[in-house]
Protein backbone atom coordinates (compact mmCIF):
# COMPACT_ATOMS: atom_id res chain seq x y z
CA UNK A 1 0.00 0.00 0.00
CA UNK A 2 1.44 3.41 -0.91
CA UNK A 3 2.17 6.09 1.64
CA UNK A 4 0.32 9.35 1.11
CA UNK A 5 1.27 12.94 1.83
CA UNK A 6 0.26 16.39 0.67
CA UNK A 7 2.95 18.64 -0.75
CA UNK A 8 3.99 21.65 -2.77
CA UNK A 9 6.02 20.90 -5.85
CA UNK A 10 9.31 22.69 -6.52
CA UNK A 11 9.44 24.53 -9.86
CA UNK A 12 12.23 23.83 -12.32
CA UNK A 13 14.40 26.90 -11.63
CA UNK A 14 14.37 26.35 -7.86
CA UNK A 15 14.99 22.62 -8.35
CA UNK A 16 18.01 23.44 -10.51
CA UNK A 17 19.38 25.67 -7.73
CA UNK A 18 18.82 22.87 -5.22
CA UNK A 19 20.56 20.35 -7.47
CA UNK A 20 23.76 22.43 -7.24
CA UNK A 21 23.90 21.50 -3.54
CA UNK A 22 24.37 17.82 -4.38
CA UNK A 23 27.74 16.26 -3.69
CA UNK A 24 30.62 16.95 -1.37
CA UNK A 25 29.34 14.91 1.57
CA UNK A 26 30.48 11.29 2.08
CA UNK A 27 27.70 8.92 3.09
CA UNK A 28 24.91 11.05 1.57
CA UNK A 29 22.19 9.49 -0.55
CA UNK A 30 20.97 12.46 -2.63
CA UNK A 31 17.30 12.84 -3.51
CA UNK A 32 16.50 12.80 -7.22
CA UNK A 33 15.81 16.31 -8.51
CA UNK A 34 12.35 15.31 -9.77
CA UNK A 35 11.42 14.23 -6.23
CA UNK A 36 12.06 17.60 -4.57
CA UNK A 37 8.97 18.84 -2.71
CA UNK A 38 7.80 20.57 0.46
CA UNK A 39 5.72 18.16 2.54
CA UNK A 40 2.60 19.83 3.95
CA UNK A 41 1.16 16.82 5.79
CA UNK A 42 2.45 13.25 5.99
CA UNK A 43 -0.61 10.99 6.03
CA UNK A 44 0.98 7.56 5.84
CA UNK A 45 -0.47 4.20 4.86
CA UNK A 46 -4.26 4.43 4.70
CA UNK A 47 -7.05 2.33 3.26
CA UNK A 48 -8.55 3.33 -0.09
CA UNK A 49 -11.82 4.64 1.40
CA UNK A 50 -9.89 6.88 3.83
CA UNK A 51 -7.75 8.18 0.96
CA UNK A 52 -10.95 9.00 -0.94
CA UNK A 53 -12.39 10.81 2.11
CA UNK A 54 -9.23 12.90 2.43
CA UNK A 55 -9.21 13.74 -1.28
CA UNK A 56 -12.90 14.71 -1.19
CA UNK A 57 -12.35 16.92 1.86
CA UNK A 58 -9.35 18.61 0.24
CA UNK A 59 -11.62 19.60 -2.66
CA UNK A 60 -13.06 22.25 -0.33
CA UNK A 61 -9.75 24.04 0.31
CA UNK A 62 -9.92 27.61 -1.03
CA UNK A 63 -6.57 29.30 -0.45
CA UNK A 64 -4.78 31.97 -2.51
CA UNK A 65 -1.61 31.24 -4.44
CA UNK A 66 1.44 32.75 -2.76
CA UNK A 67 5.15 33.37 -3.15
CA UNK A 68 7.82 31.27 -1.50
CA UNK A 69 11.60 31.18 -1.51
CA UNK A 70 14.10 28.62 -0.29
CA UNK A 71 16.84 29.79 2.02
CA UNK A 72 19.59 28.15 4.05
CA UNK A 73 20.52 24.52 4.64
CA UNK A 74 20.50 22.39 7.76
CA UNK A 75 20.51 18.85 9.10
CA UNK A 76 18.04 16.77 11.08
CA UNK A 77 19.62 14.98 14.02
CA UNK A 78 22.03 17.23 15.87
CA UNK A 79 24.24 14.53 17.44
CA UNK A 80 23.66 11.92 14.72
CA UNK A 81 22.71 13.78 11.52
CA UNK A 82 20.41 11.67 9.35
CA UNK A 83 19.17 14.11 6.67
CA UNK A 84 20.20 17.33 4.93
CA UNK A 85 17.53 19.88 4.02
CA UNK A 86 17.03 23.28 2.42
CA UNK A 87 14.86 25.69 4.38
CA UNK A 88 11.79 27.65 3.32
CA UNK A 89 11.42 31.35 4.13
CA UNK A 90 8.64 32.20 6.59
CA UNK A 91 5.21 32.41 4.94
CA UNK A 92 1.88 33.00 6.73
CA UNK A 93 0.05 31.71 3.61
CA UNK A 94 2.04 28.47 3.67
CA UNK A 95 1.34 28.00 7.37
CA UNK A 96 -2.38 28.67 6.87
CA UNK A 97 -2.60 26.11 4.04
CA UNK A 98 -0.74 23.52 6.10
CA UNK A 99 -2.94 24.13 9.16
CA UNK A 100 -6.13 23.70 7.11
CA UNK A 101 -4.87 20.42 5.65
CA UNK A 102 -3.95 19.27 9.17
CA UNK A 103 -7.50 20.01 10.40
CA UNK A 104 -9.00 18.16 7.43
CA UNK A 105 -6.86 15.08 8.07
CA UNK A 106 -7.84 15.01 11.74
CA UNK A 107 -11.54 15.41 10.87
CA UNK A 108 -11.43 12.27 8.71
CA UNK A 109 -9.73 10.32 11.49
CA UNK A 110 -6.01 10.58 10.72
CA UNK A 111 -4.07 10.98 13.97
CA UNK A 112 -2.62 14.43 14.66
CA UNK A 113 0.96 14.90 13.52
CA UNK A 114 3.02 15.18 16.72
CA UNK A 115 5.81 17.09 15.00
CA UNK A 116 5.80 20.85 14.61
CA UNK A 117 5.51 21.88 10.95
CA UNK A 118 8.94 22.86 9.67
CA UNK A 119 8.77 23.43 5.92
CA UNK A 120 11.83 22.16 4.08
CA UNK A 121 13.04 20.27 1.02
CA UNK A 122 14.91 17.06 1.85
CA UNK A 123 18.14 17.01 -0.17
CA UNK A 124 19.84 13.87 1.14
CA UNK A 125 19.57 11.08 3.67
CA UNK A 126 22.73 10.26 5.58
CA UNK A 127 24.18 6.94 6.61
CA UNK A 128 26.81 6.97 9.36
CA UNK A 129 28.14 10.41 8.39
CA UNK A 130 31.08 12.07 10.08
CA UNK A 131 29.54 15.02 12.01
CA UNK A 132 32.58 17.14 11.09
CA UNK A 133 31.93 16.50 7.38
CA UNK A 134 28.27 17.47 7.86
CA UNK A 135 29.22 20.67 9.71
CA UNK A 136 31.69 21.63 6.96
CA UNK A 137 29.13 20.90 4.24
CA UNK A 138 26.51 23.09 5.95
CA UNK A 139 28.98 25.86 6.69
CA UNK A 140 30.10 26.05 3.05
CA UNK A 141 26.48 26.31 1.80
CA UNK A 142 24.87 28.40 4.52
CA UNK A 143 24.16 31.34 2.22
CA UNK A 144 22.02 29.25 -0.18
CA UNK A 145 18.83 30.93 -1.41
CA UNK A 146 16.55 30.91 -4.44
CA UNK A 147 14.58 33.59 -6.21
CA UNK A 148 10.96 33.67 -4.99
CA UNK A 149 8.56 31.41 -6.86
CA UNK A 150 4.79 31.12 -6.82
CA UNK A 151 2.99 28.17 -5.23
CA UNK A 152 0.05 27.71 -7.60
CA UNK A 153 -1.24 24.33 -6.44
CA UNK A 154 -0.84 21.64 -3.85
CA UNK A 155 -0.87 17.93 -4.52
CA UNK A 156 -1.56 14.56 -2.95
CA UNK A 157 1.44 12.32 -3.53
CA UNK A 158 2.13 8.67 -2.93
CA UNK A 159 5.37 6.84 -2.36
CA UNK A 160 6.41 3.26 -2.04
CA UNK A 161 8.46 2.33 1.01
CA UNK A 162 12.05 2.68 -0.20
CA UNK A 163 15.46 3.72 0.98
CA UNK A 164 15.96 7.44 0.51
CA UNK A 165 12.39 8.28 -0.46
CA UNK A 166 10.75 8.25 -3.86
CA UNK A 167 9.79 7.67 -6.48
CA UNK A 168 6.79 9.87 -5.77
CA UNK A 169 3.59 9.91 -7.82
CA UNK A 170 1.18 12.86 -7.98
CA UNK A 171 -2.26 11.36 -7.34
CA UNK A 172 -4.43 14.48 -7.29
CA UNK A 173 -3.96 18.23 -7.80
CA UNK A 174 -5.73 21.23 -6.24
CA UNK A 175 -5.08 24.68 -7.73
CA UNK A 176 -4.75 27.66 -5.43
CA UNK A 177 -6.93 30.72 -6.08
CA UNK A 178 -5.38 33.16 -8.53
CA UNK A 179 -3.07 30.54 -10.00
CA UNK A 180 -2.32 30.93 -13.69
CA UNK A 181 -2.43 27.23 -14.46
CA UNK A 182 -5.43 25.25 -13.34
CA UNK A 183 -4.18 21.82 -14.31
CA UNK A 184 -5.83 18.80 -12.79
CA UNK A 185 -5.65 15.09 -13.30
CA UNK A 186 -8.55 13.68 -15.24
CA UNK A 187 -8.64 10.29 -13.54
CA UNK A 188 -10.44 10.23 -10.23
CA UNK A 189 -8.39 9.40 -7.18
CA UNK A 190 -10.41 6.22 -6.63
CA UNK A 191 -9.50 4.92 -10.09
CA UNK A 192 -5.83 5.77 -9.62
CA UNK A 193 -5.87 4.18 -6.18
CA UNK A 194 -7.39 0.93 -7.50
CA UNK A 195 -4.80 0.65 -10.28
CA UNK A 196 -1.92 1.17 -7.86
CA UNK A 197 -2.88 -1.67 -5.51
Amino acid sequence: MPRLFTALEIPRDAALSLSLLRGGLPGARWADVENYHITLRFIGDVEGHVADEIANALDRVRRPSFSLALSGVGAFGSKKPHAIWAGVTASPDLNALQAEIERICQRVGVAADPRKFMPHVTLARLRNPNPVDVAQYLSARGNFSTMPFKATRFVLMSSRDSVGGGPYVVEEVWPLIGADSRSSLSASFSEAWRTMR
